[in-house]
């Protein structure tokens, strides 16, 4: 198939890799994005995708959280345009369908949806989304939401007007002003580091095989590793892994508002200490 030069730019956006290298990507990909990232990664080429996991399109996150600290709602609502995702109506819009996730039992959108709109029941949330579409002139949709409810504390953190949201739930039975500036840090350490998984004790046998596969093809097409024996490749191999997977857990992470050098979990327990 032809691959066009918007593919290349986008891939080349994802990952950070050449022109070139990117449109050979696509092409040994038959265009499949998802599988040109993973081919750039197996051939040393990039990293990651710095949008992996993102979504395309507009729109913005907006939390509900108790006086208390005891219970919070985050919901992603999104939009066509950045220009409406700024409107000041429809961000009072998503901080409604917010407050009505922290006191929805639904476990999914689709759930939601069909949940009476809780100012106005003659309706349901559903009815109340397609009503705004109609006000606002543009295609909007709810697409995804949690809820937590705790006995410890939960603070929550949005980033960029919006674009990035966190909440962070910490078993603590106190509610201080350092517990929770040390909270906050913690959840400006997840928008900032966008961590998969808390601890490596968390982190899937499928997504270890995955990465262990990426990190062997990019040692075999590596020509410096081309009369390496077997047991200095497998070390590497592991080596890597572990510092790649100290990179995607959030208490294994460097704190990256720290001088020290010390981990989000050192930083924690020093907090706790203090306290």
């Amino acid at each position: 198939m032809a691959i066009t030069a918007s593919q290349v730019k986008e891939l080349r956006e994802m990952t950070g890799a050449g022109m070139m290298d990117c449109k050979k990507a696509l092409t040994n990909t038959d265009g499949d994005m998802d599988a040109a990232v993973e081919w750039l990664r197996e051939n040393g080429l990039a990293k990651a995708a710095k949008k992996s996991g993102r979504i395309a399109a507009e729109g913005i996150v907006a939390v509900d959280l108790s006086e208390d600290g005891k219970s919070a709602s985050i919901v992603e609502v999104n939009s066509e345009t950045d220009f409406v995702a700024k409107n000041e109506q429809f961000r009072g819009y998503v901080a409604e369908v917010a407050a009505q996730v922290k006191t929805s039992s639904a476990a999914d959108v689709d759930a939601f949806l069909a949940e009476p709109w809780a100012l106005d029941t003659s309706m349901t949330v559903q009815e109340k989304l397609q009503s705004m579409i109609a006000v606002i002139g543009e295609n909007m949709t709810i697409r995804r939401f949690a809820r937590v409810d705790t006995d410890g504390l939960v603070i929550s953190y949005i980033h960029a007007g919006g674009k990035i949201g966190v909440l962070v739930e910490a078993d603590t039975d106190s509610a201080s002003d350092g517990v929770k500036e040390c909270l906050v840090n913690v959840a400006m350490q997840v928008a900032s580091m966008n961590p998969k998984y808390l601890s490596t004790d968390d982190v899937d046998e499928e997504y270890k095989e995955h990465e262990k596969h990426v990190l062997i093809e990019q040692t075999k097409n590596d020509p410096k590793n081309a009369n390496k024996p077997d047991e200095i490749i497998e070390k590497m191999i592991t080596g890597r892994l572990n510092k790649e997977l100290k990179g995607v857990c959030l208490l294994e992470q460097d704190f990256v508002f720290s001088e020290s050098k010390e981990t989000i979990k050192q930083y924690v327990e020093n907090v706790a200490k203090a306290e």
